[in-house]
């Protein structure tokens, strides 16, 4: 029995990392859309962000079916990585090269939420929480696309934008 109270202590600190995340996510994604020169990466941070607000309601549920309320703990290791994306923010122009730096800082919130989402998950299930682990489970496989989506965008954006660059600089010498 004490065991099982303890795992439910970690599960629920678990969620309120993850809920203090999402928030922090939410009130970040606004400013690396409009830092973003790439219109697909500016759509992407966009879509995350509905996307977002709707894993937040995911765990407003999750809370709910626990008989609580999320707490207001902080999230510092988000806090951590929102921060290393606003410093790219402030201190690159608006360019491939910025957006480069930006979904490098996504994809590091993107694989702490899926470690976060995957541990909790695994802990509903560990517990009994059936409901909960499959939100837990449909928000993970959100966070594992929105990586995907970001990785392409890199290669075929950033890159590509890269290598348009090169190609005219090219052009020029030649010329």
């Amino acid at each position: 029995m004490i065991q099982n109270e303890k795992l439910e202590s970690v599960y629920r600190e678990e969620l309120q990392d993850l809920y203090d995340a999402e928030m922090q996510i939410v009130n970040a994604l606004p400013g690396m859309a409009q830092a973003s020169s790439s219109p697909e990466l500016k759509a992407a941070f966009e879509l995350h962000l509905a996307e977002t607000i709707q894993q937040v309601r995911r765990l407003e549920q999750v809370f709910a079916e626990m008989g609580e309320a999320p707490g207001s703990e902080t999230s510092e290791g988000m806090r951590a990585l929102l921060a290393e994306g606003r410093l790219r923010i402030n201190s690159l122009p608006s360019s491939p090269v910025l957006d480069a730096a930006l979904i490098a800082a996504a994809q590091k919130v993107e694989h702490y939420e899926i470690s976060g989402y995957g541990t909790a998950r695994t802990l509903a299930q560990m517990l009994n929480h059936g409901d909960a682990a499959r939100l837990l489970q449909r928000t993970l496989d959100e966070e594992k696309e929105t990586d995907s989506v970001l990785t392409e965008i890199a290669e075929a954006v950033i890159v590509g934008e890269e290598l348009d660059d090169a190609e005219t600089e090219g052009e020029e010498v030649a010329s």
